[in-house]
């Protein structure tokens, strides 16, 4: 074997080896390959394929990892940097530019834009497909199986984007037929005028929050990459999150097996992080009353994070208790509005849980506690309790599991750990965090898949007025 195919091949390894499923499917897709199969070895053969038909395979496997941001592996397994590739791309590049400009419209669109989008195509694509699309990607797939999308075929993506209210991803796909001189004149008569049919919901509204849009668009001959960072926002559109550290977090883990997990993963993002283990219900209450009474930390915060690992109801945690009413989920929440801890008000308050479910318990006279015992200090008379609602700028993500899962040896948390992957990936690649939970509701849902006698379950509500970046 030739030392240049030894290079190629281990570069290849190295590549499909270090990109998660996600990443793997836009690699495919990329490569003009619909295979459904996106695992690490089918990756692997299919790019040891591909890089056989390109003179320049290195310029080939560099650009694709431009593309997905994965400067990383530019440095570590090509040596070389971001700038150089960008340099180089000014004046070559070999991947499509119509299938760059696909993932990059994939990339910007958020799960609003993806329910409309499947409304508006519902005509057009069949039910199971739909349901199956899990990005705008897949949605594009199938529209070019039916013909509808293609390389020379852009105008009814082009009308679709502005049926759903994405103006600024309508403007790339027009840039595109300028750059590479697409008119309607070039199209078969079939497709010339053709379009979705305008977009409404059934009873005439469709109650979802306009979706976020770039301010501009660029044409420069030079691709930009999928994953992107954000456009920038006015700062009424996001919340403040630059402070050094940027708030306290507050772990509570009664079950002992994530706690530190979570402590590593948000000092990395630069947070005041407090671990309890092990603590009683009251301990924990304790806990929560020891925070508020922080008021120039909580004051020079910008946010604030509640972590809490425990066997619980329904409604209620247990902490290290056998037997107690518990602390109510609700409580906890009310413990840190705007109301009753001041210093928080117009601020973004995260609460991840991990319950482990138990039966229901009798409350137990010896350990019982009042709902009032959670009393709090009030407003101090910070203007600011007048204009902000009690309940906004909360961020509720509640995941529950059988208590028998914490019987299996080396117990973590399937939530848990998906949870802090999105959240160093987001540290990376500067993920909004509403959009960024849909990668835990996946891993959540193919867990459960493979392990129907082990479901997790998930709740996220949320009243965040703004976008939240934790980059």
């Amino acid at each position: 074997m030739a030392l240049q195919d030894q290079h190629e091949i281990q570069a290849i390894n190295q590549i499909a080896e270090s990109l998660d499923s996600g990443e793997r499917r836009v690699i495919f897709y990329l490569c003009e390959s619909f295979d459904t199969d996106n695992s690490v070895t089918c990756m692997k053969d299919m790019l040891k394929h591909k890089v056989t038909s390109h003179d320049t395979s290195d310029l080939f496997l560099t650009e694709l990892m431009w593309q997905l941001r994965r400067y990383d592996i530019l440095r570590k397994v090509f040596q070389t940097s971001r700038e150089e590739v960008a340099r180089i791309l000014k004046y070559r590049h070999v991947l499509s530019r119509f299938r760059v400009l696909m993932a990059n419209i994939s990339e910007d669109m958020v799960n609003e834009d993806m329910n409309r989008a499947k409304f508006l195509l519902s005509s057009t694509l069949a039910r199971e497909k739909l349901e199956k699309a899990k990005s705008f990607l897949d949605l594009i797939i199938e529209l070019e199986k039916l013909d509808v999308v293609s390389p020379e075929r852009v105008d009814f993506l082009e009308e679709c984007l502005r049926n759903i209210d994405r103006i600024d991803l309508a403007k790339k796909v027009t840039a595109y037929k300028l750059q590479v001189g697409i008119s309607e004149q070039h199209l078969p008569q079939t497709q010339r005028g053709r379009s979705p049919r305008p977009f409404s919901a059934p009873n005439g509204t469709y109650p979802l929050q306009p979706a976020r849009r770039a301010l501009s668009c660029h044409s420069e001959s030079l691709p930009v990459p999928i994953c992107r960072e954000q456009s920038r926002q006015s700062q009424q559109e996001l919340y403040k999150f630059n402070t050094n550290p940027r708030g306290v977090c507050v772990i509570i883990d009664c079950v002992g097996n994530d706690g530190d997990m979570l402590e590593q993963t948000f000092k990395a993002l630069h947070f005041d992080v407090i671990l309890h283990k092990w603590l009683s219900v009251e301990e924990t209450l304790s806990a929560f009353r020891e925070i508020v009474r922080q008021r120039e930390v909580l004051e020079r915060a910008d946010g604030f994070v509640c972590c809490i690992i425990s066997r619980g109801t329904e409604s209620h945690l247990l902490g290290t208790d056998l037997y107690n009413r518990g602390l109510g989920l609700d409580n906890v929440r009310r413990l840190f509005t705007a109301e009753a801890c001041p210093m928080l008000a117009g601020k973004p308050k995260l609460f991840f849980i991990q319950r482990y479910s138990i039966q229901e318990y009798q409350p137990c006279a010896r350990t019982y506690h009042r709902d009032e015992d959670l009393e709090t200090d009030g407003c101090d008379g910070l203007a600011r309790c007048q204009f902000i609602p009690t309940d906004a700028d909360v961020f509720w993500s509640h995941c529950w599991t059988d208590e028998n899962e914490l019987q299996q040896g080396d117990h973590h948390s399937i939530y848990l750990k998906a949870l802090t992957d999105v959240l160093h990936k987001g540290q990376m690649r500067k993920t909004n965090l509403v959009d960024a939970h849909i990668e835990v509701n996946r891993a959540i849902f193919e867990h459960n898949k493979r392990n129907p006698g082990a479901m997790y379950h998930i709740d996220l509500k949320h009243t965040l007025r703004k976008d939240l970046y934790l980059q």
